[in-house]
């Protein structure tokens, strides 16, 4: 008798199981492919300059376009799946996201190519607050909801990394296929996702219109003032620097304001009010600028000074795949166990620590000494900040503002890459610019004291700046780099402080923090 009952309970906890596994599954893919495309042309960018003619100034802005669209509409993009329903919202960002992937791999020029880019973000802004908000509401809270949360973070950090590695194998056949493989991964979960994912129930609540003009247009002016202070010919007094920042400024401002009197807030104060969410959100966009940064720069630095193929260096951050992906599932045993403050601090530091590796490079390094130690550290130190953080970020959040909540964590991840790619950037154009003009001096005193002509016509100009670039290019964008990875490195240490001084969550809270779960099967 006994085991008649037995094999009954089992045959009812299959079909949840599996419908649990697929649903992880979508949800992971869909996360996979959002935050694999903020790294995976990376690797293609020298390829997609040289075929659509960007500008060295211009070039981060297919990066940034990318996480500006998708951070400054994260917030509408979770409020459009609380209103309703996040199952139809996640499918028909991925939808968006596909098909804006198809034109990126047909666009013939800069702009629709940057127009592409725009739009995958839009998409991205639908559907990754819905994913993680669907995680909180499908997936019963305990060691299952742990283990797909730490899945689906464990896919926010790795994702960068699997993008510069698929982005390096793709770029080798053609750089337009780095946008192509979207396109079947999208149309895969779009098939999946009203088959496995539960929807979540609507409401009758207006958008909030003001809200969402007034925080998306005070993003987009700070991302676009420090992209704009980045560019050579441009500085921090320039007009168009100094007026979309302080204009950005002032409407972040107003958006709280907003806010504050909305009867249907995009982003309900209350979700900002709880001292742990702020903390983990603080930490995350720190965590952002600093992971995106890295990536960023490491990946023309592999390619353009140590000289290594887009492929070779695409495998060149496969430990750092592999480091976060065993971190990860160290982390996640670990967050039942150890309180998340202490965690994320240790991932802070670690992270930090990879910086202040990079920050040593020079041309003269080798991947094996000089880079492969900092990114196995880096990997672990990335590992133990998503899990923690993530979770505090969404911890103890009634189901209603699930979605909101995992907008503001992804609002900050993104916004932070962003903001520090811009930031990076100008630390690192304006650091190039000084090594230019200290290297150039010294070549021009040691021709002086040899007695040698100096160039005079247009002709001997160009042909002398192009044997300094080729001298001394890799030493000027290795100098530049390591200047941005000192900020970087100063960046998440701050972030690990924070979470140190002022996260307080216990690690028991994570087990059951009282929010709804719907179960399916």
């Amino acid at each position: 008798m006994s085991t008649s009952v037995e094999t009954a309970s089992e045959q009812r906890e299959k079909p949840r199981s599996r419908n649990l596994t697929l649903a992880l599954i979508v949800i992971a893919s869909a996360q996979l492919m959002i935050v694999l495309d903020a790294s995976i042309v990376n690797i293609a960018l020298p390829h997609i300059q040289t075929d659509l003619g960007f500008t060295d100034a211009n070039r981060q802005w297919v990066v940034t376009a990318y996480a500006l669209s998708f951070g400054s509409l994260l917030l509408l993009g979770g409020r459009l799946g609380d209103l309703f329903g996040r199952r139809r919202m996640f499918f028909y960002g991925v939808l968006l996201f596909a098909a804006a992937s198809l034109l990126g791999g047909v666009a013939p020029n800069e702009s629709l190519l940057l127009a592409s880019r725009a739009l995958q973000g839009a998409g991205a802004a639908l559907a990754s607050p819905a994913a993680l908000a669907l995680i909180n509401t499908t997936f019963p809270a305990g060691k299952e909801r742990n283990r797909a949360m730490a899945t689906y973070a464990a896919m926010s950090g790795a994702g960068a990394a699997v993008g510069l590695i698929l982005g390096g194998a793709l770029t080798e056949i053609d750089w337009r296929w780095t946008f192509f493989v979207n396109v079947p991964i999208g149309l895969f979960v779009a098939f999946l996702a009203p088959r496995v994912l539960v929807e979540s129930e609507g409401n009758d609540a207006s958008v909030d219109v003001p809200g969402a003009v007034v925080g998306t247009a005070g993003l987009f002016g700070i991302v676009y003032g420090l992209s704009h202070a980045a560019q050579p010919d441009s500085s921090w007094g320039d007009f168009m620097t100094l007026f979309p920042l302080i204009g950005g400024l002032v409407l972040i401002g107003a958006f709280v304001f907003v806010e504050t009197k909305a009867k249907h807030p995009l982003l309900p104060m209350r979700v900002l009010a709880d001292r742990n969410r702020a903390v983990s959100l603080f930490a995350m966009l720190l965590v952002g600028a600093g992971m995106f940064a890295m990536f960023f720069f490491l990946g023309l630095f592999v390619q353009q000074v140590l000289g290594y193929s887009p492929v070779k260096a695409g495998f060149a951050f496969l430990p750092f795949s592999v480091g976060i992906a065993v971190a990860a599932g160290i982390a996640s045993s670990l967050v039942g166990k150890i309180d998340p403050r202490w965690l994320a601090g240790i991932g802070g530091l670690f992270s930090a620590g990879g910086m202040v590796g990079y920050a040593q490079l020079s041309v003269d390094s080798n991947y094996v000494t000089g880079l492969l130690p900092w990114i196995v550290i880096q990997s672990v130190g990335m590992a133990f900040l998503f899990i923690p953080l993530t979770m505090t970020a969404t911890a103890r959040i009634s189901a209603n503002d699930s979605g909101a909540a995992a907008s503001a964590l992804n609002t900050a991840q993104q916004i932070g890459g962003a903001v520090g790619i811009a930031a990076l950037s100008t630390v690192f154009t304006s650091a190039a610019t000084d090594k230019g003009k200290e290297l150039m001096a010294q070549v021009i005193a040691q021709a002086q004291a040899k007695g040698l002509p100096l160039p005079t016509t247009a002709a001997e100009k160009a042909a002398a700046a192009k044997q300094f670039q080729q001298q001394f290019g890799g030493e000027i964008q290795t100098y530049a780099s390591t200047q941005g990875f000192w900020v970087a490195a100063g960046m998440l240490l701050l972030g690990a402080v924070a979470t140190l001084v002022f996260l307080n969550v216990k690690h028991e809270e994570l087990a059951t923090d009282g929010q709804e779960s719907v179960h399916i099967g």
